[in-house]
């Protein structure tokens, strides 16, 4: 299906003034690149913003395609922005996208005047959004969540686990290395980055052990909080600690950090639970990691649970 702003013959148009925004109807062309029938604006006659249609129904708009943003005055983003509306909601889009460069934030208050409402933003933009359909917005909200993951590295030819105390807090509490998830980045990969960050010790991530869910998180920026502690095997035992982080870190007799009250309650309990997997077998309190391809092609996920036997892995029918 062709998308808004090409000819039927595959050639882009080059819209003007007003036109910037509209996904209209196919036009002719002439060979200056103009739209016959158009009055061109100085400096906008090849800005060149397309939006793009999802399959929801919405339309995207990235002001980063923008030849000239220098030469776009407000005003006339601002008659544009309006026209663009006034059409899109004629021809039945339900929402609109709005991407916004930081040095273009000049027009997120024009936008902010034609309705649309801040969604996110990251380093370089900012996602605004305007509901065009009856009714509430059903569009999803950003992210709501933050992930922590910590390592609980047990050497299980010794019994002892790997734990730190943190510099910066008002109660020196031992607890398990760990840091935030970055972006993109898979949990295993976050315990086995954040234990040598901090420690120096290398490790091999095993399963997850638990998840703790938290609201209104005060260092989460008042979102919610996710932290989940995994099992790690050490392949490195030398301590190099990370003196801006960390005040302390050691390798501790399990069974003694089972029953200090020198921890964290959520260190004490996973400690129980570490001691009693490393005592009876960690099958009782592993949740292990298998990856399948995603109904998205080329993008596989990982999928955490407690192992199955092999005769329900293998089941064909």
């Amino acid at each position: 299906m062709l998308g808004a702003g090409w000819t039927a013959r595959g050639r882009r148009l080059l819209p003007l003034a007003c036109r910037l925004l509209q996904p209209r109807p196919l036009r002719r062309v002439c060979s200056s690149g103009r739209l016959r029938g158009d009055s061109a604006a100085s400096g906008l006659s090849e800005a060149g913003l397309q939006p793009l249609r999802d399959k929801f129904g919405g339309l995207s708009v990235r002001l980063s395609q923008l030849r000239s943003p220098e030469s776009l005055e407000p005003e006339t983003f601002r008659r544009c922005l309006q026209d663009s509306i006034r059409q899109w909601r004629t021809e039945g889009y339900v929402a609109v996208w709005l991407h916004v460069p930081i040095l273009q934030s000049r027009f997120i208050a024009v936008a902010a005047e034609q309705g649309f409402a801040f969604h996110h933003a990251e380093s370089d933009s900012a996602t605004l959004t305007l509901w065009l359909a009856e009714g509430h917005s059903r569009l999803p909200h950003y992210a709501t969540h933050q992930v922590g993951v910590a390592g609980a590295v047990l050497d299980v030819h010794t019994g002892k686990v790997l734990v730190v105390q943190d510099r910066n807090k008002t109660r020196n509490a031992w607890k398990f290395p760990g840091g935030l998830s970055e972006p993109g980045e898979d949990i295993g990969n976050t315990a086995v980055r954040e234990v040598f960050e901090e420690t120096g010790i290398k490790s091999e991530f095993k399963s997850l052990l638990s998840i703790r869910q938290q609201h209104r998180h005060p260092g989460a920026f008042g979102k919610s909080d996710m932290y989940i502690i995994c099992r790690m095997e050490p392949s490195s035992f030398k301590i190099s600690l990370c003196q801006q982080e960390c005040l302390r870190c050691e390798w501790m007799d399990l069974a003694e950090l089972a029953k200090t009250s020198d921890t964290t309650p959520i260190t004490s309990s996973i400690a129980r639970l570490l001691l009693y997997g490393y005592r009876e077998g960690f099958d009782k309190i592993d949740l292990t990691m298998r990856e399948f391809p995603s109904v998205y092609t080329g993008l596989f996920y990982k999928l955490y649970h407690r192992e199955l036997p092999e005769n329900y892995r293998n089941m064909t029918g």
